[in-house]
């Protein structure tokens, strides 16, 4: 992992040690770049551009396909993690008195679109969730012959929790019921073959480990399961003669990008195809990836520093279950506090669920360590503040 010519790409790292990619992840420069360079065109030249955009596009959802294992026609681009899994939520061919397993600590976009669907009769069952005991047995309990579908986040927003694909996918394939796994907290730094895995669908935005803006995500949507899906959110992109505005008839696309209705987010687009090319760069793919490799042994050095001043790490460090997001607690020190006093000294994080979180990405390097450490020993040495 060339960690110097990655942090070369990200000019946050004059400033600050970044380590909230979790929450929203800083732009990197050819990122940038892209973003400036369709405004400029835009500006100066209007739709005379628009080809090259388009063509440009298709490119990137090709990108896309490649990170996680898919064909480009499973790939549709969204504009966040939540208008994703709502569309699979509305989409579904539901049956009244059918149910959803949902583990009951998910973010609240996984969790609010399967209790909407209790006006078409259909139950959102919400699993509490015990770290001490694997995950996929509590949801399993939970299912019974009215469970079509299992929603559940790759990595926890909270404290990094990673599942298990192996046996997620054993698990599925014994049931045979659908699952949907939010990628949000795993996807631009973790490696998934959605080849390998059967999982159904799979949606994030782009704004957090795969650096690029808010408002540009990806939707996959399995082959096989594209026509049991009601078309939702329709419009002129959605039909085989997408750009014959004069013919009025509803053959709809054959791939995800039907679910395109109108005009993309073409800047977002453009900048989180610049972001992932840049990760595919440093190794990033379907199979591997050197940046997950180096920011876990760093989160390896970030949890020993932590707990030398007394912190509690609350992340589960089993192999299987670790991610790019680290929780912890320190002893009579109020979060909002904490927080604080860390952006003062130049680092960024967030507290969520009671605890401190960092989440850096594979440019942070042995200076922001050192920052993070300097910070955390001032504040755990100062006078307990509330």
């Amino acid at each position: 992992m060339n960690v110097a010519s990655f942090r070369q790409q990200m000019p946050v790292a004059r400033r600050w040690a970044y380590f909230d990619h979790a929450a929203v992840a800083p732009l990197p420069q050819p990122a940038r770049v892209a973003v400036e360079q369709w405004a400029a065109e835009a500006a100066e030249e209007g739709d005379t551009r628009w080809p090259q955009w388009a063509a440009r596009l298709e490119q990137v959802r090709h990108r896309a396909a490649e990170l996680v294992g898919a064909h480009p026609d499973e790939i549709a681009f969204v504009s966040n993690t939540t208008s994703g899994i709502n569309l699979i939520a509305e989409a579904f061919p539901w049956k009244n008195g059918d149910n959803v397993v949902v583990p009951a600590n998910e973010f609240p976009s996984n969790i609010y679109p399967w209790m909407n669907l209790e006006r078409r009769g259909v139950k959102a069952r919400l699993v509490p969730v015990h770290r001490s005991q694997s995950l996929i047995p509590q949801l399993e309990a939970a299912c019974d012959r009215h469970t079509r579908l299992v929603a559940l986040s790759w990595v926890s927003y909270a404290d990094g929790w990673r599942v298990d694909l192996d046996e997620l996918a054993e698990f599925a394939k014994r049931r045979g019921i659908e699952l949907l796994l939010d990628a949000i907290q795993g996807l631009g730094l973790l490696p998934i073959d959605l080849g390998h895995y059967p999982i159904d669908y799979l949606v994030a935005d782009g704004h957090k480990w795969m650096l690029g803006p808010e408002g540009a995500g990806i939707l996959y949507i399995r082959r096989e399961r594209l026509d049991q899906l009601q078309p939702l959110n329709v419009g002129w992109h959605s039909v085989v003669h997408a750009h014959d505005f004069s013919r009025i008839d509803p053959a709809w696309r054959p791939d995800a990008a039907r679910y395109e209705g109108g005009s993309p987010n073409m800047a977002g687009c453009l900048a989180l195809g610049a972001s992932l090319d840049l990760l595919a760069s440093f190794g990033l793919s379907k199979d591997q990836s050197p940046l997950a490799d180096y920011v876990l042994e760093l989160l390896e050095e970030l949890a020993r520093r932590i707990r030398h001043v007394g912190g509690q790490v609350v992340s589960t460090w089993a192999p299987q279950n670790r991610s790019g997001i680290l929780a912890f607690r320190l002893p009579q020190v109020d979060l909002a506090f904490a927080r604080r006093s860390f952006l003062a000294q130049g680092v960024v994080l967030s507290a969520r669920n009671g605890a401190l979180r960092i989440s850096p990405h594979a440019y942070c390097d042995q200076e922001d360590v050192n920052r993070f450490t300097d910070a955390l020993e001032r504040l755990c040495t100062a006078p307990a503040a509330s």
